[in-house]
């Protein structure tokens, strides 16, 4: 039974993944919103974007890396 609840644990933990992934969308979603209504701000909204992604993108590598712990390390 310990192996189940193993990955038991490791599905809960990769639950994180799916806010993520919607975050993500809004992320790009609203800054291809703010270049279609002003396309000359472009360089400055593909920055911010991008800096977005990679802050909301941390969520789900945490996620990956427990998870990963979890199956590999604990007994």
């Amino acid at each position: 039974m310990p192996e189940a609840m193993k990955y038991l644990a490791i599905a809960i933990t990769m639950l994180a993944v799916m806010p993520s992934a919607i975050g993500e969308g809004l992320v790009v979603s609203h800054a291809v919103d703010g270049i279609a209504r002003n396309p000359d701000v472009y360089k400055k909204l593909r920055t911010t974007m991008i800096l977005g992604c990679s802050l909301v993108e941390t969520t789900a590598i945490y996620a990956l890396l427990i998870a990963i712990l979890l199956l590999f390390v604990a007994k």
